[in-house]
């Protein structure tokens, strides 16, 4: 029995030094490393490891079959086992200023960054991050500025049959310590996406923030709800709602979201200090928000003067008890453009799968003469765009 006993100290006193040499080696890990040439190294304490590879939006994409159509994926490459069981890559080449997620594949799984706390949540997958500065990223860093502030708004929405449901709200600089009264930009997400979305992957904060403090941007609130018609807010932050986010949602097409949009317009307008009328309110969305923006534009023509498209979903709406509100879309678009918008403004990436989509929209909006801004960058249907076309957008409203 003592033998016994002895044995099992042993085995707890060794496992134990394992454990603490793995927590020791990795703890003392910077990863990444951003040198000042903008060249970065990734590093991972893996000595069991056989193989470890690093995915990411840094490296050369590569094209991936989804339900939606093909899109552009992240790239990998393969880290290399040095001293003391590190794994290590480092890139060929200077990272050009952006804002870059990634993770390590580890033997076939997929994990983060021990060594990296910055993480976001895009639909289900989980993925570090970091930005590189000395350019257009710069907007996407929290400078030292004055700031917005920004609040988890629970309002009604009998519309949609809810007492209580969620949207995120962005107060700019100086709000709480004035009596003015600012223009509105409300700010859409896409599929899969929830109000939690333009904060997180889009930096819309940091954006606004910077843009204001630098004068290219009007002081505005923004106003990011949830676009799924059936959720009162993210995944986790609602009752019962504890369940693996999806890319798609029931009724999220099929007009409900915009016919319950007065809801939120009515909350925001009785709540917040804002300048109730179409020259002081923009809309805009990403993919599946650009189709809410187009339709909610369309549907409340006296509503806004700014429209954005960002990499707008250009598809067949669905059928249902509110679809009536997509009829007659080309007559609601006349009506419209009858007493046009100040900005109709429509931003694509080049290898987007939806560029074609565009084209051809672009095309109706040619045959009717009706004005609008364009705006093509490289890269598909990615967030990277999309910090983009927010950037752009937004200096652009309430001139």
């Amino acid at each position: 029995m003592k033998k016994i006993f002895l044995l099992g100290v042993a085995f707890i006193w060794v496992t134990g030094s394992y454990a603490q040499q793995a927590l020791f080696n990795s703890g003392n890990i910077t990863s990444p490393v951003i040198h000042d040439n903008n060249i970065v190294t990734f590093k991972l304490y893996a000595p069991e490891a056989g193989k470890v590879e690093i995915q990411g939006d840094f490296l050369p994409s590569i094209k991936i079959k989804t339900s939606f159509g093909e899109m552009d994926g992240p790239g990998k490459a393969e880290l290399t086992k040095g001293e003391n069981d590190i794994w290590e890559y480092t890139t060929p080449t200077p990272l050009s200023s952006e804002l870059y997620s990634y993770s390590f594949i580890l033997d076939g799984q997929k994990i983060n960054d021990p060594n990296n706390v910055y993480l976001v949540r895009d639909v289900a997958s989980v993925t570090n991050i970091f930005i590189i500065g000395e350019g257009i990223a710069d907007n996407y860093k929290v400078q030292d500025v004055p700031h917005g502030n920004v609040a988890k708004i629970w309002y009604s929405s009998p519309t949609l049959g809810f007492e209580q449901r969620r949207m995120t709200i962005y107060t700019p600089p100086g709000y709480d310590d004035n009596n003015n009264e600012y223009p509105v930009l409300y700010l859409l997400h896409g599929s899969g996406g929830d109000e939690n979305a333009w904060m997180e992957l889009g930096r819309a904060s940091q954006i606004l923030d910077n843009l204001i403090a630098q004068g290219k941007t009007k002081p505005m609130i923004v106003v990011m709800p949830n676009g799924n018609a059936p959720q009162q807010a993210a995944p986790g932050e609602a009752p019962n709602s504890m369940i693996k986010p999806t890319m798609t949602q029931p009724n999220t097409l099929d007009a409900s979201f915009e016919k319950a949009f007065p809801d939120i317009m009515k909350y925001v307008e009785s709540h917040y200090r804002t300048i109730n009328n179409k020259q002081n309110r923009a809309i805009a969305g990403l993919s599946m928000g650009g189709f809410h923006t187009i339709y909610i534009s369309a549907l409340y023509p006296d509503k806004f003067d700014y429209a954005g498209l960002f990499s707008t979903a250009l598809i067949q709406p669905s059928e249902g008890k509110n679809a009536n509100a997509y009829d007659n879309f080309k007559q609601k678009l006349d009506e419209q453009f009858s007493n046009p918008p100040q900005l109709y403004w429509i931003g694509i990436g080049s290898t987007d799968f939806l560029y074609e989509d565009h084209t051809k929209y672009l095309k109706l909006l040619d045959s009717k003469g009706y004005k609008y801004e364009y705006m093509e960058t490289d890269g598909g249907h990615i967030w990277r765009n999309w910090r983009i076309y927010l950037t752009e957008f937004s200096q652009k409203l309430f001139k």
